[in-house]
C-alpha cells in the first residue's frame, strides 16, 4: 500500500534506530537526506547512543547527524560510557538522554522542536528498568513530562528498554496521550508495527542503523567469546552489511493521532542485498 501523501494538516516523522559506530553514522550521512526527500519527511529523530565506537556520542558525531537532516537526537544507557557525551548533553538541548535518570545528571530528557512553518514536535526520551539500571519509574516520569508538554502538539516517545513486555506496556499506557511510542536498545527490528486503538503508533524495536554482519553491532568473533567463556572481551564495532532501520509515522496535526506507519529497512532483508558503507 502506498504511504498517504501529506498536506498542511499532517506531517511525516521519521524515527531512526540506534546508530552503531562509524558505519551507522555513514549510513545516516548517505541515506537520511534521500529518505527525507523521497518520503516527504517533516521531522527526523535519530537515536545515536552507540555512534562513538559503539558507546556514546561526541560533539562531532552530533554535528554530523544534524548536518545530515536530523532534528532531534535521542539516546539511552550507553550514552554515559564516554565522557564526551556529557559535553554534548550539556551544550545541546536537542540531544536527549533518558529523562528518568535521577536528578542532577546533565542533559535534557525531552525537547520541543519548533519549525519555521510554526509546527512543533515534542520528543520524549525514557529508559526501561527491567534487566537494566534501577532508575526512576519511566511510567510515572512519562506522566510528569506529559504534564509539562503542550497536549496539542505531536509527541514522540523513544523508550529505550530491554524487555519487550515493558515496551509493550508503555505503548498501551500512553495510547491516546502521545503520537508514537517506539522502542530502541535491542538492535533488532520487530514486526509488530501498528496504530493502537486511541491513535498512538507503536513498534517494539526500530532495529539498529549499522552493521548487521555482527552480533547487534559487535564483531561476531568477540561477541561469541563472551558467551563461550563468560568473561569480558573487547567491544569492537563491526563494519559490514550496513542497513538503516526506522519507522515512518504520519501524524494528523489537529488530533495529534498517527494515521499511517511504514517500517523502513534499507536495504531490505528480503532482497538478500548487503549494505555497504560508501
Amino acid at each position: 500500500m502506498e504511504f498517504p501523501k501529506t498536506d498542511q494538516s499532517s506531517i511525516n516523522i521519521l524515527i531512526v534506530g540506534d546508530l552503531v559506530g562509524t558505519p551507522g553514522l555513514k549510513a545516516v550521512e548517505n541515506h537520511l537526506p534521500r529518505l527525507k526527500a523521497e518520503l516527504n519527511v517533516g521531522c527526523a529523530i535519530v537515536n545515536a547512543e552507540n555512534v562513538y565506537d559503539g558507546k556514546g556520542i561526541r560533539p562531532s558525531d552530533a554535528e554530523a547527524i544534524f548536518a545530515s537532516g536530523a532534528d532531534v537526537i535521542t539516546s539511552g544507557n550507553h550514552v554515559w560510557e564516554k565522557w564526551q557525551s556529557k559535553k554534548v548533553l550539556g551544550e545541546r538541548p536537542d540531544v536527549l538522554r533518558p529523562l528518568n535518570y535521577p536528578p542532577g545528571n546533565v542533559g535534557n530528557g525531552y525537547y520541543v522542536k519548533r519549525f519555521d512553518s510554526g509546527v512543533q514536535i515534542a520528543v520524549l526520551n525514557l529508559q526501561g528498568r527491567t534487566f537494566m539500571q534501577d532508575i526512576d519509574c519511566p511510567f510515572r516520569t512519562a506522566d510528569w513530562a506529559l504534564g509539562k508538554i503542550d497536549k496539542n502538539i505531536p509527541i514522540i516517545v523513544d523508550f529505550h528498554a530491554e524487555a519487550t513486555a515493558e515496551k509493550i506496556a508503555m505503548g498501551w499506557y500512553l495510547d491516546g496521550r502521545v503520537s508514537a511510542v517506539v522502542g530502541t536498545h535491542t538492535h533488532v527490528p520487530t514486526a509488530d508495527g501498528q496504530i493502537l486503538p486511541q491513535g498512538t503508533a507503536y513498534l517494539t524495536d526500530l532495529g539498529m542503523t549499522g552493521p548487521y554482519d555482527s552480533v547487534i553491532g559487535m564483531v561476531r568473533e568477540e561477541a561469541i567469546k563472551r558467551f563461550l567463556y563468560k568473561t569480558p572481551f573487547k567491544y569492537e564495532t563491526a563494519t559490514d552489511d550496513v542497513r538503516l532501520c526506522g519507522l515512518l509515522v504520519q501524524v494528523d496535526l489537529q488530533s495529534c493521532r498517527a494515521t499511517a506507519i511504514q517500517q523502513i529497512i534499507s536495504p531490505s532483508f528480503r532482497d538478500n542485498s548487503r549494505g555497504e558503507v560508501s
